[in-house]
């Protein structure tokens, strides 16, 4: 059974970062994409970053240079480090995995498999 575990949300204040984790098991990590997604409030679900089976990070242009995403094979976990974080950055960040997909991070519609979330709320 595939499973996605995101942790290390929480309260932070305006400027601050958090490092996100993501715990997967139930399939072979080096043949899947793995994904950093993020819903506000209100608002559609937009991609953050992605690994794809290149090996390859992809990153949103909205988030590159702030947000890092980094991967650990040997514990199949991801990590989506939140620098500068800002009140707007408040939203449930999700990991998501699909096989096969490289070059790029596609969409969400492609992603088969999604944790619960991890609530980060920024406070200004």
């Amino acid at each position: 059974e595939v499973q996605l575990v995101e942790s290390g949300g929480g309260l932070v204040q305006t400027g601050g970062s958090l490092r996100l984790s993501c715990a997967a098991s139930g399939f072979t990590f080096n043949d899947y994409a793995i994904a950093w997604f993020r819903q506000a409030p209100g608002k559609e679900r937009e991609g953050v970053s992605c690994v794809g089976i290149d090996g390859i990070t992809y990153y949103a242009n909205s988030f590159k240079g702030r947000f890092t995403m980094s991967s650990d094979n040997s514990k199949n976990a991801v990590y989506l480090r939140l620098n500068s974080l800002k009140p707007e950055d408040t939203a449930v960040y999700y990991c998501a995995a699909v096989p096969g997909l490289a070059n790029g991070c596609g969409s969400d519609y492609d992603y088969n498999y999604w944790g619960q979330g991890t609530q980060v709320t920024v406070s200004s």
